[in-house]
């Protein structure tokens, strides 16, 4: 995890889907739901980096999702 600014971190981990949502399985074990702009399809099951805010403790507002 890297801070940058405003509490804004990059988490990186798997991008999973359930019937809710989508979710980031992070590295170190723990799992955030994400609230996000776009459907990220082409990285589902695939290691990437979320950058965004913890608004709750389990749930990431997310400003964008790259592929790691």
């Amino acid at each position: 995890m890297v801070t940058e600014d405003q509490d804004i971190s990059e988490y990186a981990g798997l991008l999973q889907r359930d019937a809710t949502g989508f979710l980031l399985q992070c590295d170190d074990g723990t799992r955030y739901r994400l609230e996000l702009l776009r459907t990220p399809i082409d990285e589902v099951e695939k290691r990437v980096v979320v950058t965004g805010r913890i608004i709750d403790s389990a749930i990431l507002e997310t400003e964008g999702i790259r592929l790691a």
